[in-house]
């Protein structure tokens, strides 16, 4: 049976088968479940990798690199590929479908010599030490293995007491924990055993669980297939996605969960994001790739497609591992705006995209730039806060150093692996970080860097910075709500400041009649020289009434809008989110509110009455804000007139 393959167009895996409210607010808004998603609180700073490729690793020369895997120091790499050659070798050596390299030399191995007939999918390291492969082939070293076959990793030689097989179709994706093998494909049996698309194996000696009863079937249309999975780091939670609309004949449309507690059984656990058709039906479906994180609370899905109305067509979304029920919702979702992700990891707090696309941030865009819409060609790393892109932008790309006869732009980045020594990519085109890379390559831990993980100001004793005209702000000490006696303080580089609100050692703020940006400044009390980051101009910030920073969303008021909205905001790379929310409140007239600030579980604001007041704040809750918990902090007078949209809370 062949599969379609997720490549952009035409899928071919061949061988396998208020008026100025609504310029600031912007053109889309996301369905009303996404709206309603808790905010996710920053843990400890991810890690990335860097953005220089290693140098080291061999390259393929046709096809495309869709598995890797690692025993002691030998990377192993499947595909469709049929010739490669070392880093720096300038002749091809015809190996087709698999073969291994040293990590630490990338020199590629002379007695791993295994002969395919076909396609490798997935690669999974066995815990006896083993290499097991899954894909399109049906024979192996001249005698007949069906779409799985344990190697051994020093000589390829077939191991023969591991007779695992499929029975009529094929293998697409392997998952281990433990000593526990899932396989997922376009099978109907496994081992001479009846499964549908799904199995569950013991690693070791390739046995069938007869406890693994999980189904899946019914295609959206064409040929039933389960394309990836992943299991949850603990080893409860399996989530698989691919061509099928049921499982164990429950409805379950592209996306199903399994509970691997006791007996495995289908999760209550259900979405309806990826039901509906993305463009014109051009896919029989469109999730491309499952992982989790790495303590399991999330899992994060890619998915092409084109453009769709409703489902996470072209897109990453972030998905909570606990939630059960049905019509779940996202917690977020990053489009493109109609080009496809093709592979997905989370790894060390950060999530990895990579595929055909041009932009991230860039729902409002259709095959072109939208507004808010930040360019990262072929690879991306998102913030599992808030999917925002990240200050990390190698692009898929071999710039000006692609060798005659290389690819410079391929349909699909079919696997990221994580390794132990960094992330591996592999494609069907030849460049990467503006090097030569053909089909495969790695980016290192080594050079990489934290992430920034800045929030707004937190505790609840510091100071409350009023705007006092240009170039001049009135500092106020604040202690849970008591104020104390006022200072004036001269900030020359504060001029024309509207919102404003700190974000770790930063400033952020909006400036009116010169640029639709945020100004980004350093902050130590004194406002620094201020910057603009280039992806922020279609955002008119100035006519925000105030803002402040929490959990990777920026929440805001502006014009006569009696809504408190918010986007998401990446401290990182100082992009600005491309879709408004709103948070459920009550009892408050945001159209009056005149600056505001977030302190330590409360959001203290101005009013036009020029009175300061506090209610609390709990963005996760029903209701987030209930004005008929307000205090008045301060009255007008006194010299303070709390009515300028330049108010923000620091500790410094």
């Amino acid at each position: 049976m062949n599969l379609p393959s997720i490549h952009r167009r035409a899928r071919v895996w061949v061988s396998a088968a208020a008026l100025g409210a609504a310029a600031l607010l912007g053109s889309v808004l996301v369905p009303t479940g996404a709206a309603q998603a808790a905010p996710v609180p920053h843990s400890a700073p991810g890690t990335l990798v860097s953005t220089n490729p290693d140098d080291r690793t061999p390259n393929a020369r046709d096809g495309e690199t869709r598995a890797f895997a690692r025993i002691g120091s030998t990377v192993y790499v499947g595909g469709t590929f049929s010739q490669i050659r070392a880093a720096g070798a300038s002749a091809w050596t015809s190996r087709s479908y698999l073969f291994g390299y040293d990590a630490d030399t990338g020199a590629i191995s002379t007695t791993f010599l295994p002969q395919l007939n076909g396609a490798v999918n997935a690669l999974v390291a066995s815990p006896d030490g083993k290499l097991i492969v899954g894909g399109a082939f049906n024979t192996v070293n001249g005698v007949s293995r069906k779409q799985l076959v344990e190697l051994d990793p020093s000589t390829g030689a077939t191991v023969t007491a591991w007779d695992a097989h499929s029975d009529g179709g094929v293998v697409r994706t392997l998952a281990l924990h433990d000593n526990q093998l899932y396989v997922g494909g376009a099978f109907h049996w496994l081992n001479g055993t009846q499964h549908s698309l799904l199995g569950r194996m013991d690693a070791t000696t390739g046995q069938i669980d007869p406890s693994f009863q999980v189904d899946a079937s019914v295609p959206r249309s064409g040929s039933e297939y389960v394309w990836t999975m992943a299991v949850s780091p603990d080893g409860a939670t399996l989530v698989v996605g691919g061509n099928f609309t049921q499982v164990n004949g429950q409805a379950r449309n592209q996306l199903a969960m399994v509970d691997l507690t006791g007996t495995p059984q289908l999760a209550d656990w259900s979405t309806q994001r990826f039901v509906d058709p993305c463009y014109s039906g051009s896919f029989d479906s469109y999730v491309t790739g499952i992982d989790f994180s790495d303590d399991g609370s999330y899992f994060v899905v890619s998915a092409n497609g084109g453009r769709g109305t409703t489902g996470d067509c072209d897109a990453v979304s972030r998905w909570e591992t606990a939630t059960r029920g049905s019509d779940i919702e996202h917690t977020w979702v990053d489009r493109t705006g109609t080009d496809s992700v093709t592979s997905i990891l989370a790894v060390d707090g950060v999530i990895y995209a990579a595929g055909h696309f041009r932009w991230l941030n860039n729902a409002n865009g259709n095959d072109a730039a939208g507004d808010g819409a930040v360019d990262r060609l072929g690879i991306a790393a998102l913030d599992p806060v808030n999917g925002l892109p990240l200050n990390w932008n190698p692009r898929r790309s071999a710039g000006s150093n692609l060798p005659s006869g290389a690819t410079a732009w391929g349909s699909n980045v079919p696997v990221l692996w994580r390794g132990p020594d960094g992330v591996y990519f592999g494609q069907n085109s030849d460049g990467m970080g503006n090097e030569y890379h053909g089909r495969l390559g790695m980016f290192p831990t080594a050079g990489g860097r934290a992430i920034s993980t800045d929030n707004g100001a937190t505790g609840d004793t510091g100071y409350l910075y009023l705007g006092a005209g240009n170039g001049a702000l009135t500092k106020v000490p604040y202690d849970a709500g008591t104020l104390g006696t006022p200072a004036s303080t001269s900030q020359p580089n504060l001029v024309d400041a509207r919102a404003a609100f700190p974000v770790g050692n930063k400033l952020y703020w909006a400036r009116s009649g010169v640029t639709n940006q945020l100004q980004f400044s350093t902050f130590t009390g004194t406002v620094g020289a201020p910057w603009t980051n280039g992806y922020d101009d279609w955002f008119q910030a100035a006519n925000m009434n105030g803002a402040f920073l929490l959990d990777g969303r920026m929440y805001y008021t502006v014009g006569n809008a009696d809504t408190l909205y918010y986007r998401y905001l990446e401290p990182d790379s100082y992009v600005v989110g491309c879709t408004y929310l709103s948070v459920p409140t009550t009892g408050v007239a945001w159209s009056k509110v005149r600056g505001m600030t977030y302190v330590n579980g409360t959001i203290v604001y101005g009013y036009t009455d020029g009175t300061l007041r506090s209610v609390p704040f709990d963005p996760a809750a029903a209701t987030a804000v209930d004005g008929s918990a307000a205090t008045t902090v301060a009255t007008a007078g006194g010299g303070l007139t709390w009515s300028n949209q330049t108010l923000f809370f620091a500790t410094r």
